[in-house]
């Protein structure tokens, strides 16, 4: 259709119709005569079809051929649907589709699992991977294997060994799949934590110590700090590392680092203890963490005959359980089979056979002295006396 075309042959007809009967105004020029409307004339009418002459053979619809029968049109609908697909063969029947089947997941194991302690580890991480594989807490590929099982890390581990990260990142991996599946494994904060912290934040910024001033640097690089471990140490070790609890109680044990007192300065409770000290590091005061510092390092107040048992009761009373067990101190220093200077080969090594519980039965120490040719202790409690 060209544009407007409609437009215009709707509008003119009544138009033109009105100015063919108005009569013409004065001072205008006359009117045209009207244009011729745009109606057609009528078709003339169709005449009535002839009559057919009837089909031969007879009836309404004439004749039919040799062999064919007509359907009567009165016969009665019996289904107006889609004709059914009527197999040539037997079909075998279909069986109804089932789900297919979930692998089964084993449901985490309910309550507790057993309880293991991991003394000092020092940088040893070949060691510690061979002590955490004899007591089947990980498997062949380093990965958690004990179920709900529960870990507890005594702490210090880093320097005098060859790779503190190392250690720290495998205890942060365990930690994640002890979770996923029913247990845990945790950590507690050693003295050697606190080096390490101090000598990454403070580096040789003085101090004041009670031998003269002092810096964290030199401390670190003193007992043994690894300039390989601060060179590959992150953001996300210093941060697990100062959010460590310094003590803990579990089935009775009472968990901490060093065989000292010093704890009961910090508070009289596990919860006011691990608050105050992660609040200092958070002060960020480098005076202030030395001293923490300084105090975790004090050793052997368990180890006196009379006084050592004495000094047990007290924390014990103070936080609970009945049993510390605790690292920091080595066996053999405890022992005093201490090598000789001069001492080499398998003659000079100390000997440790498992943890070495003291202090009439109060404590239990689990640093195996595994920086002298010792060993690196893991042990399931309560031990079997």
């Amino acid at each position: 259709m060209v544009e407007g075309s409609m437009t215009q042959g709707a509008g003119q007809g009544p138009a033109a119709r009105a100015t063919a009967a108005m009569p013409p105004i004065s001072g205008y020029a006359a009117a045209q005569p009207p244009a011729p409307g745009y109606g057609h004339p009528a078709p003339p009418p169709v005449p009535p079809a002839p009559a057919q002459p009837p089909l031969p053979g007879g009836g309404e619809y004439g004749e039919y051929p040799e062999g064919y029968t007509p359907t009567a049109r009165d016969l009665p609908v019996i289904n107006r649907g889609a004709p059914q697909d009527v197999p040539t063969v037997e079909l075998t029947p279909l069986a109804a589709p089932q789900p297919q089947a979930q692998p089964q997941q084993d449901p985490l194991p309910a309550g507790p699992g057993p309880l293991y302690v991991v003394g000092d580890v020092h940088g040893y991480l070949d060691e510690l991977y061979e002590a955490l594989a004899a007591e089947g807490l990980i498997d062949a590929h380093g990965n958690w294997a004990a179920g709900n099982a529960r870990l507890w890390f005594l702490g210090d581990f880093t320097d005098r060994g060859p790779d503190g990260v190392g250690v720290i990142d495998l205890v942060m991996r365990l930690s994640a799949e002890a979770a996923a599946a029913g247990g845990y494994c945790k950590a507690l904060m050693g003295n050697h934590e606190l080096l390490l912290i101090g000598a990454r934040r403070f580096a040789d910024t003085p101090v004041n110590s009670g031998a003269g001033t002092a810096s964290f640097q030199a401390a670190w690089l003193l007992n043994g700090g690894q300039r390989s471990d601060m060179e590959r140490l992150q953001d996300h070790h210093l941060q697990w590392m100062s959010r460590l609890d310094a003590i803990a109680e579990e089935d009775g044990h009472l968990l901490l680092h060093s065989d000292t007192t010093a704890y009961l300065e910090f508070g009289d409770s596990i919860e006011d203890v691990n608050d105050a000290i992660t609040e200092a590091l958070q002060r960020n005061d480098p005076d202030e963490c030395w001293e923490l510092f300084r105090k975790f390092t004090k050793r052997f107040a368990f180890r006196d005959e009379e006084e050592g048992p004495l000094a047990v009761r007290k924390l014990l009373q103070t936080y609970g359980g009945s049993r510390i067990v605790h690292g920091h101190s080595p066996i053999p220093y405890l022992l005093g089979e201490v090598p000789a200077e001069d001492a080499d080969g398998e003659d000079g090594a100390p000997l440790v056979d498992g943890p070495h519980l003291y202090a009439g039965g109060l404590a239990v120490a689990m640093d195996g002295g595994v920086t002298m040719a010792g060993k690196l202790l893991v042990a399931q409690l309560p031990l079997t006396d």
